[in-house]
């Protein structure tokens, strides 16, 4: 391990440690506070990091994690078994009364909106909605392509793989949007292209959200920079990333599932510009 990994392991151990030491006092305090919980649906690489932060600049919003991916599975208490290898399998029976119990530790409880942006949740709302009452959800999606060109890119798995673990998400999602109530659904398009309108949509789903602020710039992780920038529709860039060959074996994939792909909006894209 390089000296700088241990350097960022040690740094973040501190961080955490430390926030559930600020929170100890404030929290007892607030512990039987009226809460809602307020769960991020999103597929990785589609913006899901971006959406909290911007959810965060209300006042009246803490997440669980504000570091990195800013992911609750990713607390030390709850890593081994939210963010091991096993995380994608369905049929994992996770211990959510501990996660409730752990995820408000970190939660600052004077606050009446509590976030998380767990990746897996997208497969996981019936066991969420069990322990965590009363239960909101903002379900995103995003242009399938640009999600395997993530997948490719900064996982390094191959174009078939990508595809098909792109369609398992649209599946998820498209579970959730028919059979939950407390839900609203908007893309990553819809985010970059019309945030004000996302933003007035999140606020009449949940009223507390009126102070929201989109105008800034966010450190939301993205291929250009590991600076802050505004909220931008990376799509096109990331696509034309896309070699000629991996866009053929994601079509392979993708021309058997077109109806599930117009159902969020999407088409097929025969060829890329620029190649």
């Amino acid at each position: 391990m390089s000296i700088l990994k241990i350097y960022q392991n040690i740094k973040r151990k501190l961080y955490y440690r430390f926030t559930r030491y600020r929170l100890l006092i404030p929290n007892f305090k607030n512990k039987n506070k009226f809460h809602q919980y307020l769960f991020i649906l999103s597929p990785p690489f589609c913006g899901s990091t971006l959406l909290n932060q911007l959810i965060s600049t209300s006042k009246s919003v803490s997440c669980n994690n504000n570091i990195g991916t800013r992911e609750g599975q990713t607390l030390p208490e709850v890593k081994q078994f939210m963010f091991g290898k096993n995380r994608w399998n369905k049929d994992a029976q996770l211990p959510w009364k501990f996660i409730h119990k752990i995820w408000r530790k970190y939660w600052d409880l004077s606050k009446p909106i509590l976030l998380d942006k767990s990746i897996p949740n997208i497969m996981r709302v019936n066991d969420i909605k069990e322990i965590f009452k009363p239960s909101l959800f903002i379900c995103m999606v995003r242009d399938p392509y640009a999600q395997c060109e993530g997948i490719i890119r900064r996982n390094g798995k191959p174009a078939d793989f990508a595809a098909k673990f792109a369609l398992d998400c649209l599946k998820y999602q498209k579970e959730n949007i028919e059979n939950e109530k407390n839900l609203i659904l908007f893309s990553y398009e819809d985010l970059c292209e019309d945030k004000e309108g996302v933003v007035k949509k999140i606020i009449n789903f949940i009223p507390e959200l009126t102070d929201i602020k989109s105008n800034q710039k966010f450190k939301a992780h993205n291929f250009k920079t590991s600076g802050e920038m505004e909220i931008t529709n990376l799509n096109a860039e990331k696509i034309a990333k896309l070699t000629t060959e991996q866009l053929g074996t994601i079509n392979s994939y993708f021309d058997k599932e077109t109806e599930l792909l117009e159902f969020f909006n999407y088409s097929i894209i025969e060829s890329i510009k620029n190649k």
